[in-house]
This record gives C-alpha cells, structure tokens and sequence, in this order.
C-alpha cells in the first residue's frame, strides 16, 4: 500500500476506547470489562486504565466464551457499575476535552451501550461526544466494494497491524487505533479532526441506509424497518422510535 505524503496531524496523539460486554444490545446489555489508552504518533500507549466491571447481572456463557470473564470471576473481582462507569466517562471526558480525538472500532455500539449504562445508574453522560474516530465507518466510506469481512480482526490484518488476543478491550483498543492511523496514512483523510467527525456522520447514516436496503432485498428485514444510522452515540430504542413519529 503507497502511504500519503502528509499524514493528518491528529494521528499524533489518539485515545482509544473499547468494551466488552454481557451482549450485543445496547439497550439492555451491560460492561464487563473497558479499556481507555492513549497513542501517541507510532501507535505505542503512552497511558491507559482497564476496568473489571460487575455489571450486575449474570453473564451468558456465550459472552464468556469471547471474551473470558464469567459472572463469578465479575463478581468476585470486578468494580461496582455506577464507580467504574463514572470513572470510564471521566476518563474520556479528559481526552475529548483535551481535543484528543478517540478511536473506537464500532464506535455508535460502545458509545451509545456506554450511554445507556451512564443514564441507568444516575452518572453523568458524554454529551455529544466528540471528536471521535470509527474505522470501520471510514474504512467503508474509503474502500466501499472491498469483498469480504469488516471485523477487527479482517481490518487489522489487512492494514498489517497486530492484533493478539483479539475480544480482550486492551488490545481491541489499541488495534483500532494503530488501523485507524494506518489508514490515515494510507489515505487522505481530513487533516481537520472536526472534519473528520462530521463527515463520519455522514457516512455512518449512508452506510446504514445501504445495508437495510441490502437486508430488505434478501429478507432479512422487512421492509417498514430500518438500521439506525445515528453515530456516534444512538438514543434509547424508544426514544428513536418517538423522533421517527
């Protein structure tokens, strides 16, 4: 791959941001583990903290068998929700005010489950969080017809960045990150971070309305329904439901 000459500024210094989870709905699912880090320019983490969440529930043994945290291990070891999800907002409340930009492969699942957790344990939400970076919305955007899979994984052994122990939110986190400026340097990516942002908005909402036309054609939705295409943080289910009306 030819790199760019210029690489934009903001891939010197990048936070990163990953969770692991009880599953996939971020209405309902809860943390079990987070990872907030810093990068600088070469993709080392000059800082980061890592959480061990009880999150109040049991964990199925399908999330246990991604990740390796089961209910009694969470129970046994893991932080009160409501202390360890203020201390993870606090954490990227600290970069994003900074003007850091934070990375976060998928970011509108582990933003918007974040949220959902903040709102239900009475602990003050990122509000408009920004400026954030999803590679997965920007690898899309950038190489759209690319045949294959867009996981992590696929992603990062295509951009050559290393990823051991993969479904871990420390090392998810510094993937995504590493990707996110091996893209920047592969392409010419807004030297703008808010630019960045904005234009992700974009095409986060494109690249939804995309897919549910795809799932409609092979019936995997039927057609009154629709993704939501909201990023990087998306309202409560109902909440959604009450704008669309």
């Amino acid at each position: 791959m030819t790199e760019v000459p210029d690489a934009p500024s903001w891939i010197r210094r990048v936070g990163v941001f990953d969770l692991e989870t009880t599953g996939v709905d971020v209405d309902h699912d809860r943390i079990v583990t987070a990872h907030v880090g810093l990068l600088d320019g070469d993709g080392r983490e000059l800082a980061s903290k890592t959480w061990l969440v009880d999150p109040g529930v049991d964990i199925p043994e399908g999330a246990s068998a991604i990740h390796g945290i089961t209910t009694a291990q969470a129970r046994r070891d893991g932080r009160p929700p409501a202390l360890a999800i203020a201390e993870i907002v606090g954490a990227l409340r600290s970069l994003l005010s900074q003007g850091v930009p934070v990375v976060a492969y998928n970011a509108s699942y582990d933003f918007s489950l974040l949220d959902h957790e903040a709102r239900r344990h009475g602990v003050a939400r990122l509000e408009n969080p920004q400026p954030i970076i999803d590679p997965l919305v920007i690898d899309k955007a950038y190489d759209r017809y690319r045949p294959g899979k867009r996981t992590l994984e696929a992603v990062a052994a295509l951009y050559a960045v290393n990823l051991e122990g993969a479904h871990d939110a420390s090392a998810d986190a510094v993937a995504a990150g590493r990707v996110a400026q091996a893209i920047a340097r592969q392409y010419a990516l807004p030297d703008s971070i808010d630019d960045l942002h904005t234009r992700q908005v974009g095409w986060a909402r494109s690249q939804a309305a995309s897919l549910t036309e795809y799932f409609i054609r092979i019936g995997r939705l039927d057609p009154e329904d629709r993704l939501d295409g909201t990023w990087p943080v998306r309202p409560p289910r109902d909440e959604g439901e009450r704008q669309r009306r």
